[in-house]
Parts: structure tokens; C-alpha cells; sequence
């Protein structure tokens, strides 16, 4: 579920780009952002700041 504005913006979006599957659209950006998100989640032996020091 979508407020008004972030309802507009993606109805914006889809026109302005011509997506006409919006339900295939959404499916694609969730599951692309999630795959992104576990992609870069991955474990390392250090922690970041042990890395920089």
C-alpha cells in the first residue's frame, strides 16, 4: 500500500517510461532491492572498522 504522493510518483514514473505491468514492475523492484540488499550482507572475518585501521 502506497500513500497519495507515493501512489503519484510511481503512476509518474510508470508513464513516464512507459511500463504498462505495474504489478510485474513492483514484483521486479522488490525482489531486485532485496537480492541487492543480501548480495551486500554478506559475512566477512572483520568488522569494518578493523578493515579501515
Amino acid at each position: 500500500m502506497f500513500n497519495d504522493e507515493e501512489y503519484k510518483t510511481i503512476c509518474h514514473y510508470m508513464a513516464k517510461y512507459k511500463i504498462t505491468n505495474r504489478s510485474h514492475w513492483v514484483r521486479d523492484t522488490v525482489i531486485h532491492a532485496v537480492f541487492q540488499r543480501l548480495t551486500d550482507d554478506y559475512p566477512t572475518l572483520f568488522s569494518e572498522h578493523e578493515m579501515r585501521g
